[in-house]
């Protein structure tokens, strides 16, 4: 609890609406491979990650393909289930033992309802997924594999020190020997 609370924090909370806040976070404990969401079903949380590595995939011709990690202190979303409440299209999953401080749809309306201020972290939230989101996007379609890769370097370096290779060379969508090479020419 005292890495949310240091985080809400930092972002300019406290009294009474961090309060609020903190109580209607659940920490949830996950072991290696348990899903967080699951393809199919509705999301019916997001979180900020306490501890652990969780993976963004879906299956394709038989194969994972990883869109994205996420690690300890950044907040976690099937974002368009949960939002609209429908299947989601991906699977989430823990990659290591790890922990999530859990807010349901329900609790997390009631303090943007109630807190003005947490309205505002909450819209900031979704614009800043919905940059990154449309960014990666257009990254895959107009820069290489190398450009994605010295983006990722200067953008996101402790992704790169985390992120097992085969999951890092997915999420650019290369094969782990053509990232290697990647890597080895950038050196």
């Amino acid at each position: 609890m005292e890495k949310l609370k240091n985080y809400f924090e930092r972002i300019g909370f406290a009294g009474e609406p961090l309060d609020k806040i903190l109580s209607s976070f659940k920490l949830q404990v996950f072991k290696k491979n348990d899903f967080v969401v699951q393809e199919g079903k509705v999301s019916k949380y997001i979180g900020l990650i306490e501890s652990g590595m969780f993976q963004y995939y879906v299956v394709k011709d038989g194969e994972e393909k990883t869109s994205y990690i996420s690690i300890e202190n950044t907040f976690f979303a099937s974002l368009m289930s949960f939002i609209s409440q429908t299947p989601a299209l991906e699977n989430i999953r823990a990659l290591t033992d790890g922990s999530i401080h859990l807010i349901s749809r329900t609790d997390l309306k009631k303090l943007v309802d109630e807190i003005p201020q947490f309205k505002d972290f909450y819209i900031g939230l979704l614009e800043a997924s919905i940059c990154g989101i449309d960014a990666s996007r257009h990254d895959l379609i107009v820069l290489t594999a190398e450009q994605r890769y010295e983006k990722l370097l200067t953008q996101e370096p402790h992704l790169l020190q985390h992120i097992p290779l085969q999951y890092l060379a997915s999420m650019l969508g290369v094969t782990p020997r053509h990232l290697s090479r990647i890597r080895n020419n950038i050196r």
